[in-house]
């Protein structure tokens, strides 16, 4: 019998942090929970970036994952907004590396791609695919968007298991 691994997926934002988590045993993926963070919009960014913090150390403590995966942001024209969403891409991996998971980055595009089959596909589209792939699923937006990160990870870990090898 194949082993279950627990994965975390994050779709890090500054207002609203998408999570989701899957287990996988072989091939077949099974949704465990999924959520959004949502940080307080109008307290200062410190207290933004903390209020991410805490929930990711949260959930990490509550679900127990074996990996985690975080969808990479894709180059913003406005540098500033860029650079808040790194920050907050930042609180949301920092616990998760703080507990020993190793967490990998998946560019939008790859993510939509292994979901949907398309790297263009529309936010409705990945809830749409995410809902098929994982029955029971009601997720929307950012919390269909981090199962969608879950998933592709779980699509790609055993490759680049054997490509380490």
């Amino acid at each position: 019998m194949s082993q279950t691994i627990r994965i975390l997926g994050i779709d890090p934002g500054l207002a609203a942090t998408g999570w989701g988590v899957i287990d996988q045993t072989g091939t077949r993926l099974s949704l465990v929970a999924h959520g959004v963070i949502k940080a307080p919009v109008k307290a200062p960014l410190p207290e933004r970036l903390e209020a991410i913090f805490a929930a990711v150390e949260a959930l990490v403590a509550e679900y127990c994952p074996h990996e985690a995966a975080v969808e990479d942001q894709f180059v913003s024209a406005n540098a500033g907004t860029a650079l808040k969403l790194g920050q907050a891409r930042a609180a949301a991996i920092l616990p998760a590396a703080r507990a020993g998971l190793s967490v990998s980055e998946y560019a939008p595009r790859l993510v939509k791609k292994s979901v949907v089959g398309t790297g263009a596909a529309e936010k409705g589209q990945v809830a749409a695919m995410i809902a098929v792939i994982l029955p029971g699923s009601r997720a929307t937006a950012d919390a269909a968007d981090a199962l969608a990160v879950a998933v592709c990870h779980a699509h790609h870990r055993g490759i680049k298991t054997r490509l380490s090898a």
